[in-house]
């Protein structure tokens, strides 16, 4: 993309009271973000309000700013950074059946196998990984052992980067992906620019992700966390994935927009369920209920697309009646988190000897403590 091009991108969408849905119509009615602007007010007032005709008579404020970050920012790593528009061949063309397709997606991370996600509408091989940013030490677990094993079948793990189960997902696929694997091991889709990293704590995931995977964004660079934008990038997560896994969600979470938009694109989704005092499985519960696939294996999910899909054999998780019930205390210790008061009952044992032996199964990795004085089973990934 020519500076010249990228200036009128970047205008049209910067313009105040231009959002999608209008700078759509402009695209449609003339071709081109610089056609937009060498149309007099007559042709504009075919298509757009007043008020938007004024705002579109002179650049932005910070229009020649913006400009010069954005193309300092492309030639900084021309061969891993990328402005994305619906109308060029590196632009994913699943995300053109979307009622909403972002208009401009900046892109950074390795280039070599991108073509083959971006091309493909229907056969992709692509699956959203999603859930709670709260979530439990098992949905941890859960969200990386689910997306190694979708990366290792060859799959790409789409994901937000956010805290909790996002990034359990990215770090799996990272660890599943074959090295020189032909396929991207994971994408990013954030809500901020692609000049900062949010949360901070993920700096380092994000910097891997970009050598083995991509980073995408539909904000300009300089843009902060704003609430308003991390629901809204939902939509391209589900839209770049051919089905949605959620593994933890509250029933007022942003995972459920995800999957309520993935449903709404004709995308399958997925659930894993969880213990029915946990309120971190309570949206997946609710996902079940209106018709979400009940999933416990990787298999599951991969073969709803293509049961010759190839995917290593994982272990179920453990039940309580399962393997390390000899010992007198984890064969009490269930899925469902337990307060000290009912151990000791189901035990027998005194409240020293019980707090010992639950100490040590903790630091062993076979329990976790929760807040509230809480013990639950653990099964590691």
């Amino acid at each position: 993309m020519e500076r010249s091009e990228l200036g009128h991108w970047l205008r049209l969408l910067g313009t105040p009271e231009i959002g999608n849905d209008a700078a759509r119509r402009l695209l449609t009615a003339f071709g081109t973000p610089g056609a937009v602007f060498a149309q007099d007010a007559e042709a504009l007032a075919q298509v757009v309000s007043a008020r938007q005709r004024q705002h579109l008579s002179a650049p932005p404020p910070g229009h020649a700013e913006l400009l010069d970050k954005t193309w300092h920012w492309l030639e900084q790593a021309p061969t891993q950074r990328r402005v994305l528009t619906p109308g060029q061949a590196d632009y994913p063309v699943a995300l053109l059946n979307m009622a909403d397709p972002p208009l401009l997606l900046y892109a950074t991370g390795n280039f070599a196998h991108w073509p083959a996600l971006a091309a493909m509408a229907d056969a992709r091989r692509s699956l959203a990984i999603v859930g709670s940013r709260n979530p439990t030490p098992q949905g941890l677990a859960h969200a990386r052992q689910f997306a190694r094993g979708a990366a290792a079948a060859g799959w790409t793990v789409v994901s937000g980067l956010a805290l909790g189960v996002d990034g359990a997902a990215h770090e799996g696929a990272l660890d599943g992906a074959a090295d020189g694997a032909e396929q991207l091991a994971t994408v990013a889709v954030v809500g901020t620019g692609l000049d900062s990293v949010y949360p901070k704590a993920h700096l380092a995931l994000a910097r891997a992700i970009a050598a083995r995977g991509m980073l995408l964004s539909e904000y300009p660079l300089g843009t902060p966390p704003l609430a308003a934008n991390f629901p809204r990038r939902n939509r391209i997560i589900a839209g770049l994935s051919r089905g949605t896994l959620v593994v933890e969600a509250a029933l007022r979470s942003g995972s459920l927009i995800t999957a309520r938009l993935a449903a709404e694109q004709g995308r399958e989704v997925f659930a894993i369920p969880g213990s029915i005092h946990a309120p971190q499985a309570r949206g997946c519960h609710q996902l079940i209920q209106q018709g979400a696939k009940l999933v416990t294996r990787i298999e599951e999910v991969l073969e709803e697309f293509a049961p010759a899909t190839p995917a290593p054999a994982m272990p179920a998780p453990d039940s309580p009646a399962d393997a390390g019930t000899d010992d007198e205390v984890l064969a009490h210790v269930g899925f469902d988190p337990m307060g000290l008061d009912a151990l000791a009952a189901r035990t027998g044992l005194p409240t020293a000897t019980l707090q010992a032996r639950l100490l040590e199964l903790e630091l062993a990795g076979r329990i976790v403590r929760l807040p509230g004085a809480l013990f639950q089973r653990f099964t590691a990934a």
